[in-house]
């Protein structure tokens, strides 16, 4: 069942997809030894930190991501297992 998303903080600005698939390819490619501002500073493109808050709460939400206690960011979502599962009919197409 669908449940309404609710960002952490007001939003002034949301992100771009481009944006997000950026932050995304940095997350994964960090491999979750950097934490959340060593992330944000090794951005090719310049990313407002509230931008870059409300991609992290997206990402977080939507099972991506996991932030540790010590603010590390790791990559949890595994497109390869979805797909299997998908072929096994245990999740929806």
């Amino acid at each position: 069942m669908y449940s309404k998303f609710e960002f952490k903080s007001e939003v002034l600005r949301y992100p771009t997809l481009d944006t997000v698939l950026m932050i995304e390819e940095a997350i994964e490619n960090s491999k979750g030894d950097k934490t959340v501002r060593q992330i944000w500073l090794s951005l090719p493109k310049k990313v407002m930190w509230q931008t870059f808050m409300t991609t992290l709460d997206y990402l977080e939400y939507s099972g991506k991501i996991l932030i540790t206690n010590n603010k590390e960011i790791v990559w949890i979502w595994d497109p390869l297992l979805i797909e299997e599962l998908k072929g096994k009919g245990l999740i929806g197409r």
